[in-house]
């Protein structure tokens, strides 16, 4: 299958390495191809230039984000929270017709708060849209001829790719969307990455749930001594 991977950090680049290896053609989306091509310091996160990623897999091919989704027939979307909705609604006619399964997280980072949450990377980001609202159904909403699944978002994404890394992969990963057949086109992939246990929570409303859980998974990775992502994953006992 041609599959998109929207995003060049460590999330994007895990799902385009595993898909590379599952076979499929993978097409990876960037802002600017060449000034990420030209990058020679770590990002953010401290994942390596992607130039040297690209090195180490050479089947992947490097585009637009508009580029990118043009070419694939599924659409993955590891775009920062605070930019996805803009960026994604900029490409809307190259995603029509397409399932476009989103993991990001609203994040707004370095904000203001009276009672901030101190972490080891400074203040917690707070959520925007919260409780009222997602980022993925104002995605749904801005791309109405897209099938917007949100799923992958529970869990660090290098877990998502190979669940079997945890518990010998006895967790649980969900899913939620208006449309039965992209959230089936979402639970095929993630049975070829390993999982076994996926639980479909129904309507998009439902990213709410997912989108706020973020702040638990980092309690959660704090609480085992994980000061930067997490290497754990949760599991629905029935």
């Amino acid at each position: 299958m041609k599959i998109a991977v929207l995003g060049t950090g460590g999330g994007g680049r895990a799902h385009a390495a595993k898909l590379a290896e599952l076979g499929h053609e993978v097409f990876v989306g960037t802002r600017d191809p060449q000034a990420t091509l030209a990058r020679t310091e770590p990002d953010m996160m401290g994942n390596p230039p992607y130039k040297e990623f690209l090195a180490d897999h050479p089947g992947l091919t490097l585009l637009t984000f508009g580029e990118a989704a043009a070419a694939a027939d599924l659409v993955i979307n590891g775009i920062d929270g605070h930019n996805a909705l803009a960026t994604l609604t900029a490409i809307a006619d190259q995603l029509a017709g397409k399932t476009l399964i989103d993991y990001a997280v609203p994040f707004i980072y370095q904000h203001e708060t009276e009672h901030p949450w101190p972490t080891p990377w400074g203040v917690m980001p707070k959520l925007d849209p919260c409780d009222t609202d997602s980022l993925g159904e104002q995605i749904q909403r801005a791309l109405p001829r897209t099938k917007v699944v949100k799923s992958f978002v529970t869990q660090e994404q290098d877990t998502v790719v190979n669940p079997r890394a945890i518990g010998g992969g006895d967790h649980t990963m969900f899913v939620a969307g208006e449309h039965a057949d992209a959230k089936q086109q979402t639970t095929d992939l993630l049975k070829s990455y390993g999982w076994s246990d996926i639980l479909d929570l129904g309507p998009l409303v439902c990213a709410r749930g997912m989108e706020m859980y973020a702040h638990m998974h980092s309690a959660i990775g704090f609480g085992l001594g994980q000061q930067f992502g997490g290497h754990f994953g949760i599991k629905v006992v029935r």
